[in-house]
């Protein structure tokens, strides 16, 4: 019995090293990818200071860009997601105050993050929807800039963004496409966008508040990308939602009902788009109602 007990324990041994082997590899492969430097090179913003520019850039955070979903309703910052085997995402605490990090941020720094989805070193940030902000104007985007740069301080200590094994498994596996600066394109955006009721203002608005992020390019909806568990995205093209009235979409969008009486998914944030103006809500449903009918995931 005991050539038995020798070659169990080989056996055990060679599995433990197999297993040890693969964990360092998910572990070198993730970590490579965490620490993968991209382009951080922005252009200077003119930071307003008037009460006027003030107000539009809170307007934008809290109706529009949502940047409160992941930062709390004072931008103290808020754990998004938790969980040991895949990890915490969690939205950095930008005030002043203690464990916030907005006595260190500047214009450029907010622009980069912004713009380009990268730390100051060039490390992507995570779940941070660059690919979206980049389409923000010069104006909109200097006016988020002098908002999010007088914010009252909360204090607040906010744990770090980081993953767990198997967070780290989908990562090496390019299962959870969840670092942003490599997806984050570059486009030529405007010094301003004039807001104004137009299917144009209301592609502007879509593209800036992530429409297209979570709905795709042609809003036929589908799977949306990010940890797993996510709802799908809706198809808001007229094959989707063709018999809605414009009054029908304003009532989604200010309390979060569909038209035959059932609640939209928590994951669409209605909550915070129900907060555009009247002008900016018709202006959204001009464009939807321009988009070409495509069906339900059909991303041609």
């Amino acid at each position: 019995m005991s050539w038995v007990l020798r070659w169990t324990r080989r056996v055990l041994l060679g599995l433990v090293v197999v297993f040890l082997a693969l964990v360092a590899t998910v572990y070198a492969v993730s970590e490579r990818r965490l620490r993968q430097r991209f382009d951080t090179d922005v252009s200077s913003l003119a930071v307003p200071t008037d009460a006027a520019s003030i107000a539009r850039g809170e307007h934008l955070v809290r109706a529009i860009t949502n940047c409160t979903l992941c930062h709390g309703e004072d931008l103290g910052g808020r754990v998004y997601s938790s969980s040991a085997a895949i990890g915490t995402i969690a939205g950095p605490n930008l005030t002043r105050g203690r464990g916030g990090i907005g006595g260190e941020l500047t214009p450029v720094d907010v622009e980069r993050a912004l713009r380009r989805g990268t730390h100051r070193d060039g490390r992507s940030l995570v779940v941070m929807p660059s690919e979206v902000f980049t389409h923000l104007s010069r104006q909109d985007l200097a006016e988020i800039v002098a908002y999010v740069g007088q914010v009252p301080p909360v204090d607040r200590e906010v744990p770090p963004t980081r993953f767990g094994p198997v967070g780290r498994a989908l990562l090496a596996l390019g299962k959870m496409n969840i670092l942003v600066a490599g997806k984050t394109p570059r486009v030529t955006v405007p010094d301003s966008v004039l807001p104004e009721a137009t299917p144009t203002y209301g592609r502007y608005l879509a593209d800036i508040a992530g429409c297209h992020g979570c709905h795709g390019t042609g809003l036929s909806g589908g799977r949306v990308a990010g940890p797993p568990g996510l709802p799908p995205a809706s198809n808001l093209t007229t094959a989707g939602i063709g018999d809605w009235t414009e009054a029908d979409f304003v009532r989604a969008m200010r309390n979060g009902r569909r038209p035959d009486g059932s609640s939209l998914d928590p994951f669409m944030p209605w909550e915070v788009f129900g907060k555009m103006t009247d002008d900016e809500l018709h202006a959204l449903w001009l464009y939807l109602r321009s988009v070409p009918a495509r069906a339900f995931g059909n991303k041609d």
